[in-house]
């Protein structure tokens, strides 16, 4: 019987979650993180290293870019040519890498995006500044790991002076986790350890004051510095980045245009420009005539030129707001830290930069003792055979061989066999007198050096002096000045920020359609002019409102059921003058049987200033305007109102007016608005006027010097009154007569301020209209009935009056040409 071996079970779901935890952990630490001590990840460790064993120095001349990646790769870092020489292109590229550590020669791309050129065509050598990075590697100062066939060693780390983490950034995609370091200024960040080496209790705040953030190599402007200090706490934050925009106006021209001189970082200007390009095609940025790249070798440079009358803040807005002008950098302090991916802070990253520095340090400084000591050793050796030197010289003579020599001196002396072999290798020119005194003078300064080297290791004090002394090197070598301007303030752009600010005729209709135009479409005319229609409207509607205003005034729209909508200016669609508009209702989100009572036009929302409102019942109600500065698309509550009750009027004041209110029984009353206290929103309002049984409010209006009231009856009757007539009262008064509601007069239907140019608008409620000047009106006492103001037919009625926002066009007469 053949026994065979059993296969053994393996579970998939084990062996899965191990083979891709294995592959997990090999990108991470292998490939895509950083270390946190030399801020390099392996690819870019092994081309700096490879490179330093060609010799490929700063100061020597320069090697095909191919002889590089072939010994990178030959030797240390099996994954593709490609990898590795687009890692060498980058590390060339100044709008890379705040601080590039190797210098090419060739093509190397172009902030446009351009390809390199291939690696047989360039040459390169480390920067200066990358020896900065490998000092001291040879002095045991890191530990080497053998190469992926372990036929040769690597440095497992680099003993980097350079806080290249910070310095330089780094971004990687790992399995799971990504990060994304931004570049910081040289100089900042040295300052910033420096402060830590003085005061380790230093908070990250504090540090702030050395570095206030990121430092990009392509320059631009950091808005805002919340997403810096979440990212310095934390290890995570967002920054904004606007290009650098500056406005330049031909002086024989006067045409204005808008030029970039610096880009966010990573942004590729090509593109940049090819979107806007597009942007222009689309119509989605109208004020631009062209956009062309202008740079050279002086810099980068994109010019576009503005049309006439276009305002270049609000352009250089919808830039930012539709193209990369605008990018954001979101910073994660991701780095491998003891063979671990971690997230660190701010001040944890330049905590780790020292350690490793004080490691470095203290490994080199042991290097250098033991090397010390063992010279030391040997020149004690020399001294004596020195002072023996006839005795010495005739013992070596006597001897027959040289192990027969080496073992005499050994006896002879005292010596050990280290010095006894550095003995017989002396050169007889060494025995002359001067050579004599080298020796002693190299003896005496090698006891120094073993001094020196043993308070370095007995004192912490003394490694961070070092630290400190090497970063200042390090500063006055390589530091610079900032590129990336930091702004402290910063806001989120609006749709406003991209509106161009002019103003506008806004024209509201009786019947509710509303339209704006610009305020240039209605030329200056000369006495006797014909005019120019505002709004188209059908026979039977008429323009109520018209509103002069800027394109970033806000409307609120008051309602009778005591709601509230706003509209910018600029959501009004714009029509032609023979159009009657859009209809209200379909501009707002209004309810169900809301009719719309009021519009206020506002300039700017800011303490000081009420709106005050008065209800059919006889209620008023006075609330701050600030109250409706937040808009909602569903409107909010003006007021509250009791059951069956509605708002009729609504009227902005500062504090200071007389207030009057008109009921359909003839009555008034007039009291200072100082007698309504300010109450919220929701508010009922209080008492302001005192009504008799089925008597109700008819109008609102706050007074002013220099206006008459007018008041019409539905029978046809109307009169004008002065103001004065009516006497201060205190609120919640039955009020006086404004005028007599006979029989023939009926009830009162129409309360209005007028002026003497003012026009009125009758309607009846069989929809006729009668357009009249108020000049036609008399004006006479407040206890009186009043003037014919329209023949009525039998059984018809007024229903309402309003003033005519626009005056009646007339025949253009001979001087009538527009000007």
């Amino acid at each position: 019987m053949i026994m065979t071996e059993k296969t053994p079970e393996v579970s998939i779901e084990r062996e899965m979650r191990k083979s891709y935890l294995d592959y997990a952990m090999s990108v991470i630490i292998g490939r895509a993180l950083p270390d946190v001590r030399d801020g390099l990840k392996p690819v870019h460790r092994r081309v700096l290293f490879a490179m330093r064993e060609l010799k490929n120095d700063w100061n020597k001349p320069y090697k095909k870019s191919a002889r590089v990646v072939g010994d990178c790769i030959g030797k240390y870092h099996p994954h593709g040519d490609t990898a590795v020489y687009d890692t060498i292109v980058r590390m060339t590229q100044d709008f890379a890498m705040r601080y590039p550590v190797v210098d090419g020669q060739g093509n190397f791309g172009s902030i446009d995006g351009d390809s390199a050129a291939a690696m047989r065509y360039t040459e390169v050598r480390m920067a200066k500044i990358a020896h900065e990075m490998l000092a001291d590697l040879d002095k045991e100062t890191v530990d080497f790991t053998t190469n992926y066939d372990e036929s040769l060693e690597e440095p497992s780390v680099l003993p980097s002076k350079i806080p290249a983490l910070l310095v330089n950034g780094s971004s990687g995609i790992a399995v799971g986790m990504a990060t994304n370091i931004a570049p910081h200024n040289l100089s900042e960040i040295i300052a910033a350890i420096r402060a830590l080496i003085d005061n380790p209790d230093i908070s990250w705040q504090e540090l702030m004051q050395y570095v206030p953030g990121p430092d990009f190599p392509t320059g631009g402007i950091i808005y805002g510095k919340k997403g810096i200090t979440e990212a310095y706490e934390t290890g995570r934050g967002i920054v904004r980045i606007r290009a650098r925009v500056m406005v330049e106006k031909d002086k024989r021209t006067g045409r204005e245009t808008i030029v970039v001189t610096e880009v966010p970082y990573q942004v590729n200007k090509a593109r940049l420009i090819e979107k806007i390009a597009d942007l222009m095609k689309n119509k989605q940025i109208e004020g631009l005539r062209y956009v062309r790249d202008e740079s050279d070798r002086d810099g980068l440079r994109i010019a576009m030129g503005l049309k006439k009358d276009q305002v270049a803040g609000v352009i250089v807005n919808q830039l930012y707001k539709h193209t990369q002008m605008e990018n954001s950098f979101g910073i994660i302090f991701l780095a491998v830290s003891d063979n671990r991916p971690r997230l660190f802070t701010f001040k944890e990253l330049l905590e780790q930069f020292l350690l490793h520095r004080k490691e470095v340090i203290l490994r080199r400084t042991r290097y250098d003792l033991r090397k010390a000591e063992e010279r030391a050793h040997i020149l004690e050796g020399l001294k004596i055979a020195l002072d023996h030197l006839d005795e010495a010289v005739a013992l070596i003579r006597a001897s027959k061989t040289g192990a027969e020599a080496k073992e005499n001196l050994i006896k002879t002396f005292d010596l050990s066999p280290v010095q006894a072999q550095a003995i017989l290798d002396m050169r007889l020119q060494r025995l002359t007198g001067l050579e004599q005194e080298k020796i002693i003078e190299e003896y005496i300064s090698i006891l120094k050096d073993i001094e020196w080297y043993r308070e370095i290791l007995g004192s912490e004090q003394v490694v961070f002096g070092i630290i400190r002394d090497e970063l200042a090197e390090i500063q006055e070598a390589f530091g610079d000045e900032r590129r990336t301007e930091i702004v402290e303030a910063t806001r989120e752009l609006s749709i406003e920020d991209m509106i161009v600010e002019e103003d506008m005729v806004v024209t509201i209709s009786r019947a509710g359609y509303i339209k704006r135009n610009p305020i240039t479409l209605y030329q200056s005319q000369r006495r006797g002019g014909k005019g120019k229609t505002a709004m188209g409207t059908r026979e039977e509607d008429f323009v109520e409102h018209l509103f002069v205003a800027s394109t970033h005034h806000t409307f609120l729209f008051f309602t009778n059921q005591g709601r509230v909508y706003w509209c910018k200016v600029y959501e009004i669609p714009q029509a032609g003058r023979a159009s009657k508009g859009k209809a209200v209702v379909n501009l707002l989100s209004m309810g169900e049987g809301e009719k719309l009572t009021t519009v206020l036009a506002v300039p700017t929302f800011e303490p000081g200033s009420y709106i005050i409102m008065a209800t059919r019942q006889g209620t008023v109600k006075k609330t701050d305007i600030m109250d409706y500065s937040r808009p909602r698309a569903g409107g909010i509550i003006a007021l509250g109102l009791a059951e069956g009750d509605e708002l009729i009027a609504a009227r902005i004041t500062d504090g200071t007016y007389n207030v009057f209110l008109g009921s359909a029984s003839g009555k008034s009353i007039r009291f200072h608005e100082s007698d309504v206290r300010s109450m919220g929103r929701t508010a009922k309002g209080v008492r302001g006027m005192n009504l008799v049984k089925k008597d109700y409010l008819v109008g609102m209006e706050v007074l002013s010097y220099g206006q008459t009231l007018f008041t019409a009856t539905e029978n046809g009757y109307g009169k004008r009154t002065l103001i004065d007539e009516y006497p201060v009262q205190k609120r919640g008064g039955k009020g006086v007569i404004t005028i007599k509601t006979s029989k023939r007069n009926g009830k009162v239907v129409a309360i209005l301020l007028v002026e003497e140019e003012n026009e009125l608008m009758l309607m009846t409620d069989s929809g006729k209209l009668i357009r009249m000047p108020i000049t036609g009106i008399s004006v006479i006492s407040r206890n009186t009935q009043g003037v014919t103001l329209m023949d009525l037919d039998a059984d018809e009625q007024i229903i309402g009056a309003a003033r005519l926002a626009e005056k009646e066009d007339e025949e253009q007469d001979e001087e009538g040409d527009a000007c």
